[in-house]
């Protein structure tokens, strides 16, 4: 594969992954920056928080359309390959949790982590889904069952024989977006806003 074609398809997916759909609502419907807010994250949950239910609805969406159209792009620069693919998918987390023009304080990556799953392994969601159902139903407790069904998506990967690349991604994009919630917003951006 040409060094520079995968220089190209990690720049774009960046380019991608930065474009945090929470920050471009808010920004849009309230004129405020919403890391002023809620809990100062650039996030669906946050975006819920500030701007309703429509807020949490679309900001899902934007995340989701941004990680299709960087990996259809990279799937069709590619033909294909897993390197490219994986990288694309692991960029375009970097370009939402550290977005350039945010001042690198982005979102917390969940929605992306799960629509770059949804894109290269379709049945890791279900399997997901079902993991979530019956972890809920044991624990009664939704972050502990969220965090177990997570864990359950390179699992699957690995289980299903998808390249290696793809299992190796979704292990480290998981481990970067559970690092990432234990990341808090900066002081000074939310004070006096709640």
């Amino acid at each position: 594969m040409n060094v520079f074609l995968l220089i190209a398809i990690c720049l774009l997916s960046y380019g991608f992954g930065g474009l945090n759909g929470a920050y471009y609502l808010t920004e849009y419907y309230l004129k405020d920056d919403i890391r002023r807010y809620g809990s100062g994250n650039v996030g669906a949950t946050n975006a819920g928080r500030v701007l309703g239910k429509k807020g949490f609805i679309f900001t899902v969406l934007i995340d989701v359309a941004k990680v299709a159209a960087a990996l259809s792009i990279t799937f069709w620069m590619s033909e294909k390959e897993p390197l490219p693919m994986a990288l694309s998918s692991f960029f375009l987390l970097a370009g939402h949790l550290f977005p350039l023009q945010l001042g690198f304080r982005g979102g917390k990556g969940v929605v992306v982590f799960l629509a770059v799953s949804l894109f290269l392994v379709p049945l890791s969601i279900l399997i997901l889904g079902a993991v979530m159902g019956i972890s809920f139903w044991l624990l009664r407790d939704f972050k502990k069952a969220g965090l177990i069904s997570m864990l359950s998506i390179p699992l699957t990967a690995y289980l299903v024989n998808q390249p290696a690349e793809y299992t190796g991604t979704l292990l480290i994009m998981l481990i970067v977006v559970l690092l990432a919630h234990k990341r808090t917003p900066p002081p000074q951006l939310r004070q006096g806003h709640h």
